[in-house]
């Protein structure tokens, strides 16, 4: 880098025991560095290596930033956090990617994509470069998921080389501490509203003489939860919507009297069933509402226009109202379930007779109760919105305290 010019550049390897391979890597970055003509650094987040990496790091010329808090997310947070560069471009310091070819990244960046991916389905993999349970199974699945799940172009999601404008990042204020990082930056992106591209990468064979330290399954599972977590919709709207409309289509199916399909009887157990289905299905919904309200609010995505709408019209008496009347409904059905026996002179009854009216009796109950219970959330949610609207000052009180 030359003193006293603007770094336009920091090249950014995450680094923990990587002797073999991290002098490869920053020669290729210094390499692109000076072909290319950029003002740019190279920093090495090193996550406490033990075999010598900084030392190699230091003396090849490389800027190392020491990283306490151990993780490849953890890492990346505090190198980025320490980037000098206009731009930064991340990638393994295991020698699997090609820091001398970082061209077609910073192409995008200048061009005003705040956010340049890898794709090795493109760019190509060499063999044994990338496990096939990887390959075929994990990020083709775990991609895809992201893209139905945030309407996001990226079509390789865990690709560890990807360059983006350091403010349009930091401003995300990203979290996560292991590998779901890397799904992390993606999603919060997308929701952003930045601009995105792709740009075809190759990967090699990992040059390190030992195991990776990514764990196919724990990580896998990691990047799912954390694509779930982000997007209520798919974690509780939309199972609690299909639980909730099967079972009230079958409440309705079977409460006149059972019912067959070819030689296949259909009675109260499987009213019983549907019963159950209404009720955790219209709970999820409930969850869905809490997990979309409190998200929003917290900026972890962004509002929901229809959400909001409707949450404008709804005032937690009608909600209370309406829980009661539901609740109400379900004690008539169960005192006129009472009569009936009363009718019997509190004999043995039938069960088939009885339980079309007490399974549908306590499903009103439960309906009404979590209604009830789920408005005064929305309420307690509310009051710490209205406390944060309260305490944000207005524009132009912020420019005279300015």
């Amino acid at each position: 880098m030359i003193p006293g010019a603007a770094c336009e550049l920091t090249i950014l390897m995450p680094c923990l025991d990587e002797a073999e391979t991290i002098g490869l890597c920053i020669a290729k970055a210094h390499r692109f560095l000076e072909h290319s003509g950029i003002h740019g650094e190279i920093v090495v987040a090193d996550n406490g290596s033990q075999d010598g990496s900084p030392a190699i790091a230091r003396r090849l010329g490389a800027r190392v930033v020491d990283i306490a808090e151990r993780g490849y997310g953890a890492a990346l947070i505090g190198g980025i956090a320490a980037a000098r560069g206009t731009y930064v471009i991340m990638g393994d310091s295991d020698d699997s990617y090609d820091f001398a070819a970082l061209g077609p990244f910073i192409a995008k960046l200048r061009a005003g994509y705040a956010l340049v991916m890898g794709n090795r389905f493109k760019g190509g993999i060499a063999k044994g470069a990338m496990p096939a349970l990887h390959r075929y199974l994990g990020n083709p699945v775990l991609s895809a998921v992201g893209r139905i799940f945030f309407h996001t172009p990226c079509r390789d999601f865990h690709c560890g080389l990807r360059g983006f404008r350091r403010d349009a990042i930091f401003d995300l204020d990203l979290q996560g501490q292991g590998m779901e990082f890397a799904s992390e930056m993606v999603v919060k992106a997308t929701l952003a509203g930045l601009l995105i591209a792709e740009v075809p990468t190759t990967l090699s064979p990992d040059g390190r003489g030992r195991k990776p330290h990514l764990r196919s399954w724990r990580d896998g599972w990691r990047h799912l939860r954390f694509l779930l977590l982000f997007s209520p919709r798919w974690l509780f709207v939309y199972p609690g919507l299909a639980l909730l409309v099967t079972g009230l289509a079958g409440m309705g199916w079977l409460l006149p009297g059972p019912r067959q399909i070819g030689g296949v009887g259909f009675d109260i157990h499987t009213l019983f069933y549907a019963s159950l289905a209404t009720v955790v299905g219209s709970q999820s919904l409930l969850f869905g509402v809490f997990a979309k309200i409190y998200a929003a609010r917290e900026g972890f995505v962004p509002q929901n226009p229809y959400l909001g709408a409707g949450l404008a019209r709804f005032s937690l008496e009608a909600g209370v109202i309406c829980g009661a009347l539901l609740m109400l409904a379900g004690v008539g059905l169960a005192l006129y379930a009472l009569g009936s026996w009363d009718e019997g002179h509190f004999g043995p009854l039938s069960a088939t007779t009885a339980m079309r009216l007490v399974i549908p009796s306590g499903t009103m109950i439960l309906l009404g109760s979590q209604l009830v219970c789920g408005s005064f959330i929305v309420g307690v949610l509310d009051i710490r919105a209205a406390r944060k609207r309260e305490t944000v000052p207005s524009r132009p009180a912020r420019a005279r305290a300015a």
